[in-house]
């Protein structure tokens, strides 16, 4: 069964990496901070968190828009990538709620409206839109790199 297979197991996958880089984004800043030991793990930890991060976004958007939720379910699935270790108990409450389907509507359902087409085509067509998810995301997470911490971006 491929990691792309169903929205449900393709969120579930996301939200445990997040939390995975969440704890090696903290484990180096106990090391950095507290212990004064070394920032290795931070910057290792930091960029994993930070790709992760924004692939959970974009699944999240990718998941929302096939699987029709509202706004508001958008917003939180969203939301539930800022603060640590949320975004496994917002799939588990998702699946519960039958937000997360065991199949993706738009590879077989005509897609209705600019968003529903553009992820009709990233379903139908995974490995071209894999690679630009992948491309734009790096690109971001490039410029995100040399915007440096959000601490100090309006210092």
């Amino acid at each position: 069964m491929s990691l792309f297979s169903t929205p449900n197991r393709l969120y579930r996958v996301l939200a445990l990496a997040e939390v995975v880089t969440w704890t090696l984004l903290m484990a180096g800043m106990v090391l950095k901070y507290v212990l004064q030991a070394t920032d290795a793990l931070v910057r290792i930890g930091g960029g994993l968190h930070g790709f992760t991060f924004l692939s959970y976004c974009v699944t999240t958007v990718l998941v929302a828009v096939d699987q029709r939720w509202k706004l508001s379910h958008l917003a939180m699935g969203l939301g539930s990538a800022i603060v640590p270790y949320l975004t496994v108990p917002f799939e588990r409450w998702a699946l519960k709620k039958g937000l997360l389907g065991h199949e993706w509507r738009l590879r077989s359902d005509e897609p209705a409206g600019f968003f529903e087409r553009v992820a009709a085509y990233a379903l139908r067509h995974p490995i071209a839109a894999g690679l630009v998810a992948i491309v734009v995301v790096a690109v971001v997470f490039s410029v995100l790199l040399m915007l440096g911490p959000p601490t100090e971006w309006f210092s």
